[in-house]
């Protein structure tokens, strides 16, 4: 898949294409199923399949204050989609500029004269232009007077809840893994590289634990104690993930991500890790002393090898 920012780029390297357009923050399960029927389209009509995106993502440009953290990295976000099919990902730069154009002028001079669309696929409540005046339906009449196919994909709903990136946020900020992975159609993940931590905890206790530098634009789950698959290279481990400021350990701690790699004794400062987080085993909580804490680390890397070893975890 080629990652592109210049929509005339695209059409001289691919010719005809059609393209799913949004903002696709989480690549969740309804992203999936219109990227899917974009390039069965596509493969269809012999075009290239191309997802549009937009980045930053347009309300980290307007709202920088207000604007919701995101599921998933940019580089996160690329792979996902590259695992789709796609022959071309053109993420759009977005700006205040952008933000200004008018629906109709998207659409004839970015979608029509620089990437000359087929077709364009889009989610039903997918908004575009200044202040979100575009909408799929004024999408289908413009491409009727234009020339090119316009698909709306309807809601996609699991027991009646409408999937879509704030259902998925929703369900990470309340720590609930299971209903977030139903979503999203793959375990939720952080990933980020592997810093040095205080020195006040884990090593200490006799637990290592390797300390992440997370995209602050990237939302963190609700604190807690997780079990996870941790990917170290090409290397795949079992780990016990604690997501909080460590209230045990000391006051005023700011909150980190660190993991306890499962049979593990590597050096790894400066490496890149991801978390696919698989269950949370429970909320954070302040012992009333280290040794108390000990204890229940040692009940938490107990647990999580238990549910690693159950037939629901063990082909994560």
């Amino acid at each position: 898949m080629q990652v592109l920012k210049d929509p005339q780029e695209i059409s001289r390297r691919l010719g005809r294409v059609v393209v799913a357009l949004g903002n696709f923050d989480g690549v969740h399960i309804g992203h999936q199923r219109l990227i899917r029927q974009m390039v069965s389209y596509a493969r269809k009509i012999e075009a290239a399949a191309v997802v549009c995106t937009f980045y930053p993502h347009p309300l980290q440009v307007l709202f920088p204050d207000k604007a919701p953290r995101l599921l998933i990295s940019n580089e996160r976000k690329i792979e996902l989609i590259s695992r789709l099919g796609v022959d071309a990902l053109l993420m759009l730069p977005f700006d205040h500029r952008m933000a200004k154009l008018s629906p109709e002028f998207f659409v004839q001079d970015v979608l029509c004269r620089q990437l000359g669309s087929q077709g364009v696929f889009v989610g039903f409540n997918f908004t575009f232009g200044h202040r979100g005046a575009g909408t799929p339906s004024l999408l289908q009449k413009l491409g009727k007077e234009l020339g090119f196919v316009v698909e709306v994909l309807p809601p996609v709903k699991l027991e009646e809840t409408i999937v879509s990136s704030t259902v998925v946020r929703q369900a990470l900020e309340e720590g609930d893994i299971g209903r977030a992975r139903s979503y999203l159609g793959y375990w939720p993940s952080l990933e980020g590289r592997v810093v040095l931590g205080d020195q006040r905890g884990g090593r200490k206790m006799g637990f290592p634990t390797a300390n992440l530098d997370i995209n602050q634009d990237v939302l963190i789950p609700a604190r807690g104690v997780y079990v996870a698959q941790v990917k170290v290279g090409d290397q795949l481990y079992d780990g016990v993930v604690n997501i909080g400021v460590k209230p045990t350990i000391g006051p005023d701690l700011p909150p980190t991500v660190e993991v306890h790699i499962l049979e593990f004794a590597q050096v790894i400062y400066g490496e890149w890790v991801q978390l696919s987080l698989l269950h949370r085993l429970r909320s954070e909580k302040k012992f009333s002393s280290v040794t108390e804490l000990v204890s229940q680390i040692k009940r938490d890397i107990e647990a999580a090898r238990t549910l690693r070893a159950s037939a629901k975890f063990s082909q994560a």
